[in-house]
């Protein structure tokens, strides 16, 4: 199954319910279908950078949100249309990260270890300070 990261803006409202069953309803909706949900991040209220229409309201502020998923890209779509058709949306986009955990995962940086940064460092004393 392929590896797909959602970032998702919803209208802003005075309870957090109606988010967090929004998000509940999205991982659900993936997990139903036999997909699996690997982390979903808040990144809070923030007003957007221009008035974005949806659904006939005017939205000027949005909660930010994403979930990163493995699933088929025939539950993909199905989650689409949910969120089209769901008035909390404002806007959401899907991004592929990979097929396989090597696409996603990073190799390991070739670096040198330098044992020099392991020792303590030196302990100088107020006389040092005198010998500019």
């Amino acid at each position: 199954m392929p590896f797909y990261k959602m970032l998702c803006i919803s209208a802003h409202f005075r309870e957090y319910r109606h988010i967090k069953d929004l998000v509940t309803m999205s991982a659900r909706h993936v997990m139903g279908q036999g997909g699996v949900v690997r982390n979903i991040e808040y990144w809070g209220t923030q007003t957007l950078p221009q008035v974005m229409r949806r659904h006939k309201k005017s939205q000027t502020i949005g909660v930010y949100w994403t979930m990163y998923f493995d699933t088929s890209p025939r539950t993909l779509s199905s989650l689409a249309s949910k969120l089209r058709q769901d008035p909390r949306v404002i806007r959401w986009t899907m991004l592929k990260q990979g097929e396989k955990i090597q696409d996603i995962v990073l190799p390991r940086e070739k670096t040198v270890l330098r044992m020099d940064y392991l020792r303590p460092p030196k302990e100088s004393s107020w006389s040092d300070i005198g010998s500019f």
